[in-house]
């Protein structure tokens, strides 16, 4: 049902104490698994150890509050890179709004001095559930539970054509960094009265509403830019599938001129060489630039951990510990997760990773310590910019129903825009709290 935004509030305040988050999750540490060194990294004394994997929107989280609910409990955060890039906001950067990525960028060193947390920079390679271990390039970490809050990986093997170096020609930039930056570079170099194709792929993939605010964004620059260019938004999805009206209206009062908007397009083949992509084999489209945002999955290190369902997509895991159905002791959050559900699922997002890591680090230290577990509570709220000033949003209460998860009550944006100025601000306020609560 949906409530007005003044009951909506009411509700969520009764609902939980999370903090805010964004509309992404973490990088990983599984972006390309390889071969991992045998040797213990980290000898396990006799305190008892959570190794978390991910230092993004949920592994930060989860890390942070084991630590502040129980000191007597080890953690150890694996991650590949020393710094982390958010999606949220990146689209600023590549729609050429912001001059760097330094705002959506935060390192582990205070996070890490804070809560004691130990920090292991390396690539995870294996999680071996049965030797109750972590296998990484730089070694093996032993453990009593682990988290994993790994992030996304794409399925190019279904698009024809598509290899290696596809991405360095038709970037994604659906992971934060050089993507963003290639990205933004095209878009810069392209000529006026050139055309960008965009391509976003079938639910459900990282940020529902993401790629419809990138399209908002580039038509921005586009119009500001170059004035004879033109955006075309391919969607495999038949219709919107997130804030449609408020999108569908931002187009047509902002961008009718320079943006056209295709559902049911779902691209099947690349032709680098050509520019262009093709649709189910039959109907091709060239551009200037091409964002081509593959279908996704669970990172890789998921899959060849065997932490993937039968559909070798995403990982199932109880609604309550998030723990793995396929690995004891395995607990995984975020993007990559196939939460049971009544009704729409809880996105893949920030906010959503952000709010189970919270229930899922009470829950692993209730089991580690022969307490009760206790019921999924969340929210999650996501704010997208139509321009350079204005911004929607929309936030759901989610909480355990017959094991399930479920989503009784939504609120969106009005459709006047006459709350856009100021929800551009809230988001911008959003994001700052929680790379904040990640990073300190």
């Amino acid at each position: 049902m949906t409530f007005d935004r003044r009951s909506f509030i009411k509700l969520v305040g009764s609902a939980s104490g999370l903090a805010l988050a964004g509309c992404a999750t973490t990088t990983g540490s599984g972006d390309a698994p390889a071969v991992g060194k045998t040797a213990e990294l980290m000898p396990k004394g006799s305190a008892r150890r959570v190794v978390v994997v991910g230092g993004g929107y949920g592994g930060t989280i989860a890390a942070k509050y084991i630590r502040m609910l129980d000191k007597s409990i080890e953690v150890v955060l694996v991650e590949k890179s020393k710094q982390f890039v958010s999606c949220p906001f990146s689209n600023f950067y590549i729609a050429g709004m912001t001059n760097d990525m330094n705002a959506i960028t935060i390192g582990y060193d205070k996070l890490a001095a804070n809560h004691g947390i130990k920090m292991v920079y390396a690539e995870v390679t294996q999680i071996d559930a049965a030797a109750k271990k972590v296998v990484t390039t730089e070694g093996t970490l032993a453990y009593d539970r682990c988290i994993v809050s790994p992030g996304i990986d794409f399925r190019t093997e279904e698009i024809e054509g598509y290899n290696a170096k596809t991405a360095e020609a038709f970037p994604h930039a659906w992971k934060a960094g050089a993507q963003s930056t290639l990205l933004r570079n095209q878009l810069q170099a392209m000529p006026d009265g050139g055309t960008v194709v965009m391509s976003m792929p079938l639910t459900p993939y990282r940020c529902p509403p993401g790629p419809y605010e990138r399209s908002c964004l580039i038509a921005h620059y586009l119009k500001k830019h170059k004035p004879k260019s033109k955006l075309i938004l391919l969607d495999a999805n038949p219709d919107v599938v997130s804030k449609k009206p408020l999108f569908t209206k931002a187009w047509s009062t902002y961008y009718k001129d320079n943006f056209q908007y295709i559902g049911g397009k779902k691209v099947t083949q690349v032709n680098v060489a050509g520019k262009s992509v093709s649709i189910e084999g039959i109907e091709d489209f060239k551009g200037d630039v091409i964002n081509l945002i593959p279908p996704q999955r669970a990172a890789d290190i998921m899959v060849k951990s065997g932490l993937v369902g039968d559909d070798k997509r995403w990982c199932p895991v109880d609604a309550i510990s998030f723990e793995s159905p396929k690995a004891k002791g395995v607990h995984i959050i975020g993007d990559a997760t196939a939460l049971p559900s009544d009704g729409p699922p809880m996105p893949k997002s920030g906010y959503s990773a952000n709010s189970q890591a919270k229930f899922c680090a009470q829950n692993v230290l209730n089991l580690m310590n022969g307490k009760p577990t206790v019921e999924f509570s969340g929210i999650n709220v996501c704010y997208s910019a139509i321009s350079d000033h204005e911004s929607v949003s929309i936030a759901q209460v989610f909480n355990l129903q017959n094991g399930k998860i479920k989503s009784p009550a939504t609120a969106i944006s009005p459709a006047d825009f006459s709350l856009t100025k100021a929800e551009h601000a809230y988001g911008e306020s959003w994001l700052k709290n929680i790379l904040t609560e990640m990073s300190t």
